[in-house]
């Protein structure tokens, strides 16, 4: 099974129920499954993702889509997994750069390109090892920017067949 590195679009979608959840629960549970195996847990998330995950938490809750209850459960069950589940990639100066040059070559937000950044830098260390990462993402443009920069990608809401078992 290839490795994984979900941005936080992806990633909210395990704890807040929107298209692609199902597709995105499957593969966490998959992953889990076969780290009690003793295989290394093999998703990777950004430092970044910490932060704009519990944003967008927040943000549902202030916004009344999901109950301050769902909000805080979501939040909770996330750091827990961010602890135990989750490879979460460091920030460094090089990504920043790395970051800020692929602005100049996509229409990226900022925290997009250091998702991006982020990325590329956990393929390069598989590239070298043979092993094969995806890059997943349900931001579109963000899509079209990693596949453009060579990585496999996928997209939850290609998934959404899944979430009938929801």
């Amino acid at each position: 099974m290839p490795a994984f590195f979900f941005d936080t679009s992806a990633i909210v979608k395990r704890y807040i129920v929107e298209p692609g959840t199902g597709w995105i629960r499957a593969l966490c549970q998959a992953q889990n499954e076969s780290q009690s195996q003793q295989e290394p847990n093999s998703i990777f998330i950004s430092e970044i993702a910490i932060v704009e995950g519990a944003a967008a938490f927040a943000l549902l809750t202030r916004r009344g889509i999901i109950s301050k209850q769902e909000g805080a459960f979501a939040y909770g069950k996330f750091l827990q997994d961010v602890e135990n589940e989750y490879r979460a990639v460091r920030l460094t100066p090089a990504l920043t750069r790395h970051a800020a040059e692929l602005t100049q070559r996509h229409p990226l937000k900022a925290y997009d390109a250091m998702q991006l950044a982020f990325g590329m830098h956990i393929k390069a260390l598989f590239q070298a090892n043979n092993l094969a990462l995806v890059f997943v993402t349900a931001d579109d443009t963000l899509l079209n920017a990693a596949r453009a920069e060579g990585m496999a990608t996928e997209n939850p809401f290609d998934h959404r067949d899944l979430d009938l078992a929801q």
